[in-house]
């Protein structure tokens, strides 16, 4: 019986871990318009987002990595990387398929506006804008350029 156990907990255990680790997440503030956009863009592209409202935004960008400098206004964990501010979706499945050695995540700083920024379709005109990837180091370069 304690056999039975054991394997019941284990499984347990296994099945957990794995849920975790494809959980994604995403911080922002409650009224921000632009950041629950951006969310349905990512959900429309596949990415389920599990939302999080919290104040404290700060704590989770240094948390993950980010320079502060390079921040924006939300700030989403996707399997292992974090993805600061209006990244497009199209730019996160790359970095997933590719995994660059180094690479912790993207941001796009700031808060460009154009009808090319997820989010951020606030004009008819398309922005010109960078995504960065940042690397183990804080050091960025350019992942994407938009114009």
């Amino acid at each position: 019986m304690k056999k039975y156990y054991l394997l019941i907990i284990l499984f347990m255990i296994f099945s957990c871990k794995g849920k975790v680790e494809n959980k994604h997440v995403v911080y922002l503030s409650p009224d921000c318009g632009c950041c629950h956009d951006w969310v349905k863009h990512m959900e429309k592209n596949n990415f389920p987002l599990e939302k999080n409202l919290n104040s404290n935004m700060y704590d989770v960008k240094i948390n993950a990595g980010l320079p502060i400098d390079l921040a924006s206004c939300h700030t989403a964990l996707i399997n292992g990387y974090f993805i600061e501010g209006h990244v497009p979706a199209n730019d996160v499945k790359r970095l997933i398929q590719q995994k660059p050695n180094g690479i912790i995540g993207l941001t796009v700083p700031g808060m460009p506006a154009g009808i090319n920024v997820p989010g951020m379709e606030v004009n008819d005109e398309k922005a010109n804008f960078d995504v960065l990837a940042i690397d183990s180091n804080g050091k960025s370069s350019v992942w994407a350029h938009y114009e």
